[in-house]
């Protein structure tokens, strides 16, 4: 029988513009054709978001004088342009391009155990943008792994995809106990902002923001700390379908994520939850009875009142929303790579131990629900 695999190395990268909300909020506020209704809405989605800051790869957006030529936000008038979707995706395709890599080799650069030649599959995860030949091609080609190394690219799944990437290249390993699986995520949803009355692409725009992140997964035996990967779980809630989802208009990718999204995820989560753990923990899976069976929570912060709502549907501690909240707040919500990030910061700030379960969640369109059980290995925490 092979030996579980796991998922180190963990590593997290974001542009270097900083979006400070209270600035974007005021942005969005001023703009022209909002209505005196819209405009509180924009106040309120902003100021409530939990978010302090945010990462974009468009540094015209900060109030910064670039000097460049006006193509998302007018300075001199305080004016959100409004782009054409192939505006915004040939800057995806230069900036992801640059972040994959970047995440990959750091991945890579992070690990002591393993290196180019190692690297048998790569995974790439993103929602935001399209181009051929893809990311997973660009890593191969920047990192040097060999041309044999199998790639494959989970796009426009949204905010849950890293999770069903790290099933796949669980399975990977369970075929090939050699395998090395490279999995990176990139998200730059701020190529889609935009200016709008519909309240729900208002809480959109006062949640998105940029970032990429990456790890290896393997069952090859070693001292590296990591999580390994016990159980996974995909779950559709009844009803929701309409209430998160992503198309493409012709300004940009349409977020929409309802005000609705989280009484929906609160009314089916522990239902979406109970399979995952049937026979894993000491005592039943029921409503606000998991206390500490598992230590460690990495719920994707895809909002303040999400996280709000899970936490008292489980009966979960601050300590436990910690690592989501804290995420959400310096970062903003990046999409599928946001709960590597809530991982990442579980194994290197919140204390974990050797032996620790760590139960990761995400939510994405339909609405789905992807979940995993986890263990700490490797790690000797910090004394907290």
């Amino acid at each position: 029988m092979s030996s579980p695999a796991v998922l180190r190395s963990l590593q997290t990268v974001v542009p270097e513009t900083v979006l400070r909300q209270n600035e974007v909020r005021d942005v969005f506020a001023g703009q022209p054709e909002l209505s005196r209704l819209a405009r509180r809405i924009v106040s309120a989605s902003f100021d409530g978001s939990g978010i302090d800051t945010r990462r974009t790869v468009l540094d015209e957006l900060t109030l910064a004088d670039t000097g460049a030529d006006p193509v998302f936000f007018d300075r001199s008038t305080g004016t959100l342009l409004s782009p054409a979707t192939g505006v915004r995706n040939d800057i995806y395709v230069r900036e992801a391009r640059r972040l994959f890599v970047a995440a990959a080799r750091a991945a890579l650069d992070a690990d002591p155990e393993i290196g180019p030649a190692d690297v048998t599959h790569v995974i790439t995860v993103s929602c935001t943008g399209f181009h051929a030949p893809g990311p997973e091609y660009e890593i191969v080609r920047a990192l040097g792994l060999s041309d044999a190394v199998q790639r494959f690219h989970l796009g426009f799944m949204g905010c849950y995809a890293s999770m069903p990437a790290l099933r796949a290249a669980s399975q990977f390993c369970a075929a090939d106990p050699n395998a090395v699986v490279l999995v990176v995520s990139v998200e730059l949803c701020t190529l889609h902002l935009r200016s709008s009355e519909d309240p729900d692409v208002i809480v959109a725009s006062s949640l998105f923001a940029d970032g990429a992140a990456a790890g290896i997964v393997t069952a090859r035996p070693s001292a590296v700390p990591g999580l390994r990967l016990d159980r996974f779980h995909t779950a559709i809630a009844p009803e929701g379908e309409k209430d998160m989802a992503w198309t493409i208009g012709d300004h940009g990718f349409e977020m929409i994520l309802s005000t609705r999204v989280p009484q929906v995820i609160g009314e089916t989560i522990v239902a979406a939850l109970r399979p995952l753990y049937a026979g894993e923990l000491s005592a039943p899976f029921e409503d606000g009875a998991i206390g500490e069976q598992v230590q460690h929570w990495a719920i994707h912060p895809g909002g303040r009142s999400i996280l709000d709502r899970v936490q008292d549907r489980l009966g979960l501690s601050d300590a436990q929303l910690h690592p989501a909240r804290e995420t959400l707040r310096t970062n903003g919500n990046m999409s599928s790579a946001t709960v590597l990030f809530v991982l990442r910061r579980i194994l290197e700030e919140e204390g974990a131990q050797d032996g620790d379960r760590v139960s990761a969640m995400a939510f994405g369109p339909g609405l789905t629900a992807e979940s995993a059980l986890m263990t700490v290995v490797g790690a000797e925490g910090d004394g907290r």
